[in-house]
C-alpha cells in the first residue's frame, strides 16, 4: 500500500490531523534538504511536500519563488532531487509528495518519469499547472507505477468540477484556502471550515489544507477542520533567512519551527 495511504489511516486511528511541512530540494543545497527531511519527522511532521525547482513555478509566490531559483542557481537538477530522495528512504519512511510543473513530468514522457519518481521512493505528487481535465495520461501512469496524484481544489471551483476533481483524487485533495498565490497571510479565510466540509462529504480521500498557513494558531485552526495541515512559506523563508548560519543551527531552527508547528495542528 502506498506510504501516503498508510499514514492518513493511522492518523485517522489517533484522530489527528496530519502535519506536512513544504521544502524546495536544493535550497540552500540537496544536503540541506535531505538533512531537514529527517529533521522534519524527527519533531512531529507525517508527510513532506517536495517542491521540484523550476525555472517559472505556477501558483507560488515570492518566497518559494525564490526559493526555486536559488536552487536553480546552485544547480539543482531533477536527478539530483531523485537521487536524495533514494538516499532518504535509506532511514526514512515517511511519505514524499512532489510538487512539480507538468512541464517536467512530461518533457521526457509521463510513463517514464511517474515510474523513475515512484522508484526512487516518491509516494504522490501535486502538479498545479495540470487540470483534472487533462490528467487521464499522468493520472493513469500514476496509477500503473502505484504513485498518487493529489489534486487542487480552491475557494472559486465550481460544484460540478469539484465533483470530477473528488473523484479523480488519490492519496488527498489539497484545498488552497485563500484566492492567489502562496504565501503567509495575517487571517485564514472564514469560509474555511464550510468549504472543507463540502469538500470531505464528496471526498473519498482525506483533504489537506494548505496556502496561508503559517503561525501556530493557524495550524491549530485547520487541523480541527480537515485532516492535514500544509505550511510552505513560513518554513520557506525561515530556512533562506537560517541558511548561512551552518547546517546544525538551521537544522535545530527548522525542526523548532515544524516542533511548534505540529503540535499546534494535533490540538484539536
Amino acid at each position: 500500500m502506498n506510504r501516503i495511504d498508510l499514514r492518513f489511516q493511522e492518523l485517522r486511528r489517533k484522530r489527528e490531523p496530519a502535519f506536512i511541512p513544504y521544502l524546495t530540494a536544493g535550497d540552500p543545497d540537496m544536503h540541506a534538504t535531505r538533512e531537514l527531511i529527517l529533521e522534519a519527522e524527527r519533531r512531529g511532521a507525517d508527510l513532506i511536500e517536495l517542491g521540484v525547482p523550476f525555472s517559472d513555478p505556477i501558483a507560488d509566490g515570492p518566497v518559494i519563488q525564490a526559493s526555486h531559483l536559488r536552487a536553480l542557481e546552485g544547480g539543482t537538477r531533477v536527478g539530483d532531487v531523485l537521487a536524495m530522495v533514494r538516499e532518504v528512504r535509506n532511514t526514512s519512511e515517511i511519505p514524499i509528495v512532489a510538487m512539480i510543473s507538468c512541464s517536467i513530468v512530461f518533457r521526457k514522457g509521463a510513463d517514464g518519469f511517474i515510474r523513475s519518481m515512484a522508484e526512487a521512493g516518491i509516494d504522490g505528487a501535486t502538479i498545479p499547472d495540470l487540470p483534472v481535465e487533462e490528467a487521464g495520461q499522468a493520472r493513469d501512469a500514476a496509477d500503473r507505477a502505484g504513485l498518487h496524484l493529489a489534486p487542487f481544489v480552491t475557494p472559486t471551483t465550481t460544484i460540478k468540477r469539484q465533483e470530477a476533481i473528488c473523484r479523480a483524487a488519490r492519496g488527498f485533495i489539497y484545498y488552497i484556502s485563500v484566492v492567489g498565490l502562496t504565501g503567509a497571510r495575517e487571517q485564514l479565510a472564514g469560509d474555511l471550515k464550510a468549504n472543507v466540509d463540502r469538500i470531505r462529504a464528496a471526498a473519498k480521500v482525506p483533504v489537506a489544507v494548505g496556502f496561508g498557513v503559517s503561525r501556530p494558531e493557524h495550524a491549530r485552526e485547520v487541523g480541527a477542520v480537515s485532516d492535514g495541515v500544509i505550511v510552505g512559506s513560513a518554513l520557506v523563508r525561515l530556512i533562506s533567512e537560517n541558511a548561512g548560519a551552518g547546517i546544525a543551527t538551521l537544522r535545530s531552527r527548522f525542526g523548532d519551527a515544524v516542533g511548534q508547528l505540529s503540535s499546534a495542528a494535533k490540538q484539536r
